[in-house]
């Protein structure tokens, strides 16, 4: 690249890739590239307030674009005119701490679908693996799994234990991690001979450890394995451990035993869809931070048509509050409708791609995606492709000729791929456990 403009064009390119133009318009289109240097580039936003949003909406969207065009994690510093920082310290802020300093227990509305996880979440905070009573408190709420359908506030809740925990205890150690990011940064330290540091990081040196969408650990043999210990090691010790899950571990269909019953051992929790005065109370709520009103009619009537999807009731808001900031639009019913047709259409999930089957695939059986297109026939490689011709025929409409284009083979063989896995499938309780969570990971990744 030859010029800032030039690297940002590229970003913003891959960024169009993922999102419609109606949003890249609202949300990413008046962003500057100011600055970039060695791993840090600087993005001048034109508003605080479009900065906060883009930060939570589309944050990890711009570390993906940077990742993708520059090769290596990009460190991402947010920056808008009212409150430019010249301090060097300060500027370095972390984007997850900028992504997730706002969701508190304060501002997480709970009512009747989420108040015994909230209120399990909220003693986990105040006296974490009973540490700060010695074990004569909670420490039966070790681990706290809570589980429910996306959207609903699974993740809010781990950032508000990790909020709080670091707010009350700072002397305490909390590490926050995504289930993929844990299995990429082992499969990295196996790779780089690095796997003392690794548990050093994770088994020695946490005292809360916040885990978010753990079901896409199941299938993957070597990481399951290593989590295993690495949850022992802690829970052992007397460490906090919460995990996340969009299902009950039960229903983690390739998940072993052994960790299973490590999952089930301390507290479920689950949160199930809004009521509709939750839903109310959502809108309002996140009104008032945005020192925004909306009349009662327009927030019933939001709420009487998105019923399953907190993000999308926070989505419509912020709309709203657009509408009314950047263009003196009041909201009413009219203006409301519009901007439920335009959340869900925004929120409408990517299409499964042949690429993120095959990369799924890859992850979970240890086969290389290179292998996977290959033409060796090597028994664990041909089962690993038919896996993925059999769900990438499953999980989208392409037909068997289309299929067999990408991995470069006839559709009479891709037919009979499939047919092979099919019976092997029926055949072995474990294989079709696997392939299940695949499609389950496949399809809560869109």
């Amino acid at each position: 690249m030859n010029s800032l403009k030039e690297l940002w064009q590229s970003i913003l390119d891959y960024c169009r890739e993922k999102i419609n133009d109606t949003v890249y318009n609202v949300w990413l289109s008046d962003i500057e590239l100011v600055d970039f240097q060695e791993r840090s580039a600087t993005l001048l936003f034109p508003s605080k307030f479009k900065k906060d949003t883009v930060i939570q909406e589309f944050g990890t969207l711009l570390e993906e674009a940077f990742k993708s065009v520059c090769g290596f994690q990009i460190n991402l510093i947010y920056e808008c005119p009212e409150e430019r920082i010249t301090n060097e310290e300060d500027i370095k802020t972390s984007l997850e701490d900028l992504k997730n300093e706002k969701y508190t227990f304060d501002n997480f509305i709970d009512g009747p679908s989420n108040k015994f996880a909230y209120t399990a979440a909220k003693a986990i905070a105040a006296d974490p693996g009973g540490q700060m009573s010695n074990g004569n408190n909670i420490a039966n709420y070790n681990p706290l799994f809570i589980y429910g359908a996306s959207g609903l506030g699974k993740t809010h809740l781990l950032n508000a234990i990790s909020n709080e925990v670091k707010h009350k205890y700072p002397e305490l150690k909390v590490v926050f991690v995504r289930t993929e990011e844990f299995a990429n940064e082992f499969i990295e330290a196996l790779g780089n001979k690095t796997i003392n540091e690794f548990h050093e990081k994770y088994r020695n040196n946490i005292d809360v450890f916040l885990v978010d969408d753990i079901q896409f650990i199941a299938g993957k043999t070597q990481t399951e394995e290593e989590f295993f210990h690495t949850f022992n090691a802690l829970v052992d010790k007397g460490k906090q451990v919460v995990l996340t899950s969009d299902r009950p571990p039960k229903e983690i269909h390739s998940l072993t035993d052994r960790l299973r019953s490590r999952f089930v051992s301390g507290l479920l929790a689950d949160i199930q869809f809004p009521e509709f005065e939750t839903r109310c109370a959502i809108i309002k709520r996140k009104a008032e931070l945005l020192n925004f009103k909306i009349d009662d009619n327009i927030v019933e009537f939001i709420a009487n048509n998105v019923k399953s999807n907190i993000r999308q009731l926070e989505g419509i808001t912020k709309k709203l509050y657009a509408n009314y900031n950047y263009g003196g639009e009041m909201p009413t019913i009219s203006t409301a409708r519009a901007a439920i047709k335009d959340v869900k259409n925004d929120v409408i999930p990517l299409p499964v791609t042949i690429s993120r089957v095959v990369d799924e695939v890859s992850r979970t059986t240890g086969i290389s995606v290179e292998d996977i297109y290959s033409k060796k026939r090597k028994a664990n490689i041909s089962t690993a492709r038919k896996m993925c011709i059999y769900i990438i025929r499953n999980v989208t409409d392409m037909s068997f000729n289309d299929i067999g284009e990408e991995f470069k083979r006839d559709h009479t063989t891709v037919i009979y791929n499939y047919d092979e896995m099919e019976k092997k499938i029926h055949q072995n309780t474990t294989l079709n456990s696997q392939v299940l969570d695949i499609i389950n990971n496949i399809k809560d990744e869109q």
